[in-house]
């Protein structure tokens, strides 16, 4: 009988365990997921979107809020500093490092609260290049952008969306400015076989011969991958009527974290994070669990150099694409530890 009482003990105990290895999330109603947060995520700020890691992961770059400043989180010391007060400006949209660590934005030259959403369309929003060491304002690469350009890890190359076509070029220096040189258009969506919309995502590691990009409306949503060589493109999510939204890239290129709707099929306010098998297979795994929680969501993530951290945001549903509550670091290393001990 003891024996018995306390096997079965032990296997509800085992349950517990395994549940929140895995970081799943108990659905309560009227609870934030911040409350329960399991062992391998935790939260680094209470304010903030799209989180982009410095190459050597030391530091967070992120937006204030759509249309806001620029923020630098470094993680030791968990000081937040301003890397957009020193000027005058309309907000950003997007701030993402470059290969030498300076930095590139996309928001446009004038800002209208009354119509505050034009300042994000392509016809508004440009690229601009600002230098690491804050020494002065940004300085414009002539290019507007829809949405958010593609950034090389390795070089000094980025690669954007405009008109329904994708671009990429390499950032050089004239007497210390930047500029861009050697631009190209690598796809225009009509000579895709299938009606879609269009964003650069990420440059494929190692080599960066591919484009991974969000085929917006086509099945749903799909991921995409763009043969930069040849374009070829070939659907690597393969989900007809499911929202799957690319965003951060693994470095060895294997796989690429989405925000994927699989677990309800209610569509974009409905996502969570998980990583995808760029192999062909569609092949996913569910890494957050925050739309177990009524009215919640996690998203935009984005992976370390090192493959050791992903960054992401969480937000509630109804708020508008990209925007976020604070940022949150899930260790991948840890979790995969999780993993392997629940399989003993």
């Amino acid at each position: 009988m003891w024996y018995r009482s306390n096997k079965l003990l032990l296997l509800v105990l085992a349950g517990l365990v395994l549940e929140g290895c895995s970081g799943r999330l108990r659905s309560r109603k009227g609870e934030s997921p911040l409350d329960e947060l399991p062992r391998h995520i935790r939260r680094v700020t209470h304010f903030g979107q799209r989180a982009d890691w410095s190459h050597d992961g030391k530091r967070i770059l992120f937006i204030e809020k759509t249309f806001g400043d620029v923020y630098e989180i470094k993680l030791a010391t968990k000081i937040i500093r301003p890397m957009t007060h020193h000027y005058y400006h309309e907000g950003y949209t997007r701030a993402l490092y470059l290969a030498n660590g300076d930095i590139l934005l996309s928001g446009a030259r004038q800002f209208d609260a009354k119509n505050p959403q034009a300042s994000r369309s392509e016809k508004n929003a440009e690229l601009w290049v600002l230098k690491k060491d804050l020494s002065g304002s940004p300085v414009p690469l002539g290019e507007k952008c829809s949405e958010g350009p593609a950034v090389s890890r390795r070089r000094m190359r980025i690669a954007w969306t405009q008109g329904g076509a994708f671009y990429m070029a390499d950032v050089v220096y004239e007497n210390g400015a930047a500029k861009l040189a050697n631009k190209k258009k690598i796809l225009d969506r009509r000579d895709l076989p299938f009606k879609t919309g269009l964003e650069t995502q990420n440059l494929r590691p190692p080599d960066e011969k591919e484009l991974i990009f969000s085929a917006y409306g086509y099945q749903g949503t799909e991921v995409a991958g763009l043969d930069i060589e040849t374009g070829k493109a070939v659907n690597y999510s393969k989900a007809p009527n499911q929202y799957d939204e690319p965003e951060g890239i693994f470095p060895d290129g294997k796989h690429t974290l989405v925000e994927c709707d699989k677990h309800s099929k209610k569509g974009s306010q409905y996502i969570d994070i998980y990583k995808l098998a760029l192999d062909g297979s569609g092949q996913t795994e569910r890494l957050t669990f925050f739309g177990d929680y009524p009215g919640y969501k996690a998203s935009n993530p984005v992976v370390s150099d090192d493959g050791r951290y992903m960054a992401f945001q969480f937000a509630k549903r109804g708020d508008k694409a990209g925007v976020g509550r604070g940022i949150l670091i899930f260790d991948l290393k840890m979790y995969e530890r999780m993993k392997k001990s629940q399989r003993r």
